[in-house]
């Protein structure tokens, strides 16, 4: 009888998708060849195709040897180490197209063939099809492009996870400069959100770079956060801070609505009116001016005999030429009262207010605070969006949307390295509120993600995508409903474990790196829809810039080689190195301990990047 070549066994046991196979005797060293190429049969992670009438199964191999024999077969089982575990993941008819997911099982005694290179390609190969993109090639096979359906990979959410080091930064910038294509994706339309700066050098030829302290000769542009775009629980969180009770807060909120709607009647705009305003509608109002308010109305000190009220007799410092010390809101400079006198013989009599109107004046001081120092400009001095006392503003908020979302670039980096760390989860938030709130309301419009879909780019999720975190709602709401609306999300995180498992399970394809913490490797295993522990069980020992790839944007899930972008488009994420063997002037990481010195470091240029807080002078050449 003529021996197939690729037979390497036959079914013996089917437990819904899992299936085990007792392996062929006819391969008794475990290697075949098909074609003239050599197989090693059994590998973890390689795949097997069943015959059925005029389709194939197609599963991946997850265990192999005894620990692989059906429970009822172990005790009558004198070679339990020629078993295979296989797990279904799909069917394709015999002219190649290949479907995920099953409308029929295997039977006892189906056999079980080698996957060759041959039929990899024609299930994997489809470069020619436009929507999807070439990250990289399989594992062991590099004529086998890694394919990724764009529609998939979008809306449908995705993450990519790996330990420091394994190469994820690359991988995202690989994707990135995939999906910015302009001759294939001349509309596309990407928001990264960088909190370390890694990715501006890497595309600032195809994307707009919004950072604090822009420098403006690269072509950088200020990052510019209008906080009257803020919802109120929002605004409160990154400038009055917290209320000591109920009371206070509800007064702010009635001042800040009561400003708002004096805004809309002195500068009318299309779509709110004084009857249908709220407290976290957007609309401009003075910020400054509400502050120095309420400071003059909570800790201001008035003259006790003089005829009037409290409020219309503030007793204020004097300079030496006599002139009151009023402050100034637009400087946020507070003004100076008069210390309390009870005492007639000493001048007049100065008191407290008797009815301040906040109970605490912490908060105003920690505001007054912020509106003074530079740090916080991006957000209470936002350029053209800053709001005089009457409400105008040069700009309104669609130039704002208009340049994150709709230049002509594809992408935008919102580079929030700048950002006070104090406020840096809450202004993460707020600029995903702001965007999927806009792109919910507009979903009808051209401008909206029905018809340009949105992906949205996560850097160091989980930093804000945990518990406790304040984009946390949000986003929830964007993997759970953003699909309808063209909104998608790619999570990114070197600790999926502390990510809330609801983001991870709606993410529908999975770029998985290099994991070595085994909390982490079990939330990966958790969250795919595949039952592939066993191939999840290989990314401890995946090399550096390997992905392991499933999900719904991939036929088959694949171990991929991702082809890093070429020098000048790669991360600024690389580590540093110690000791060079790379000259200088070809390495991607310059420097190191095999250098000569400099015979003068200059360290005032050190001391000036740190009080600038930026890694940018003009002192360094």
């Amino acid at each position: 009888m003529k021996i197939n070549s690729t037979l390497i066994g036959t079914i013996q046991d089917v437990s819904g998708t899992t299936v085990r196979v007792v392996l062929s005797n006819e391969s008794p060293e475990g290697l075949t060849y098909v074609n003239g190429e050599g197989y090693k049969i059994g590998q973890i992670g390689s795949f097997v195709k069943i015959p059925i009438g005029y389709n194939f199964l197609y599963g991946l191999i997850t265990q192999v040897g005894a620990s692989a024999v059906p429970e009822n077969q172990s005790d009558n089982q004198p070679y339990g180490n020629r078993w295979m575990t296989i797990q279904l993941v799909g069917e394709a008819q015999k002219n190649g197209k290949f479907e995920r997911g099953l409308t029929q099982y295997p039977t006892i005694n189906d056999e079980a063939h080698l996957v060759s290179e041959a039929d990899l390609k024609s299930i994997y190969g489809q470069p020619d099809k436009p929507y999807f993109v070439n990250v990289g090639h399989i594992s062991g096979a590099v004529s086998i492009p890694a394919l990724i359906d764009v529609n998939k990979l979008v809306t449908r959410h995705s993450a990519i996870l790996g330990t420091t080091g394994s190469g994820k930064s690359t991988t995202v910038a690989s994707i990135l400069n995939k999906l910015s294509e302009s001759s294939k994706y001349p509309s596309s339309r990407i928001l990264v959100f960088d909190i370390h700066g890694e990715y501006g050098s890497a595309l600032k030829d195809r994307a707009n770079i919004f950072k604090i302290n822009a420098d403006t000769s690269i072509g950088e542009k200020e990052l510019q956060i209008p906080f009257w775009a803020l919802n109120f629980d929002e605004l409160c969180a990154v400038s009055f801070g917290g209320f000591g009770n109920d009371k206070d807060k509800n007064t702010v909120l009635e001042r800040i609505l009561k400003e708002k709607t004096k805004s809309i009647s002195n500068h009318p705009k299309n779509g709110v009116a004084v009857n249908n305003i709220s407290v976290d509608t957007p609309v401009p109002f003075s910020l400054n001016h509400l502050w120095y308010e309420l400071y003059k109305e909570t800790a201001g000190k008035y003259y006790r005999s003089r005829e009037g009220t409290a409020i219309e007799n503030l007793a204020y410092e004097t300079d030496p030429d006599g002139l009151e010390l009023m402050g100034d809101p637009l400087t946020a400079s507070p003004p100076l009262f008069k210390k309390i006198n009870t005492n007639k013989d000493n001048g007049d009599l100065v008191g407290h207010l008797p009815s301040p109107t906040l109970n605490q004046s912490q908060q105003l001081h920690n505001l007054g605070a912020k509106l003074r120092i530079p740090r916080f400009d991006f957000l209470f001095k936002p350029g053209p969006y800053l709001p005089g006392q009457d409400g105008k503003t040069e700009k309104d908020l669609d130039d704002l949307i208009r340049s994150w979302i709709g230049s002509e670039k594809p992408i935008t980096i919102l580079d929030l390295s700048g950002v006070p760390s104090t406020i840096l989860n809450t202004i993460i938030g707020v600029l995903l509120r702001i965007t999927y709130d806009g792109l919910f309301w507009a979903r009808n419009l051209s401008q909206g993600g029905r018809e340009r879909p949105l992906l949205l780019l996560m850097e160091e999720a989980h930093n804000y995508l945990n518990q406790d975190g304040s984009a946390l709602n949000v986003v929830q709401k964007i993997v759970k409903e953003g699909r309808k609306y063209g909104i998608g999300s790619m999570i990114v995180s070197q600790r999926p474990s502390e990510i809330n498992s609801t983001i991870l399970s709606q993410c529908g394809t999975f770029f998985a790196l290099r994991l070595t913490n085994s909390s982490d490797r079990s939330h990966v295993t958790s969250a795919v829809s595949d039952n592939l522990e066993g191939l999840t069980s290989m990314l401890p020992i995946l090399k550096t810039g390997e992905a392991i790839i499933l999900g719904e944007s991939v036929k088959l899930p694949m171990r991929t080689n991702i082809k890093p972008p070429i020098k000048s488009r790669r991360p600024d994420s690389q580590d540093p190195v110690v000791f060079d063997e790379i000259d200088t002037a070809d390495s991607l990481v310059p420097g190191g301990w095999g250098n000569q010195m400099e015979e003068n470091p200059n360290y005032v240029e050190f001391i000036e990047t740190w009080r600038s807080q930026n890694p940018k002078i003009k002192r360094i050449k």
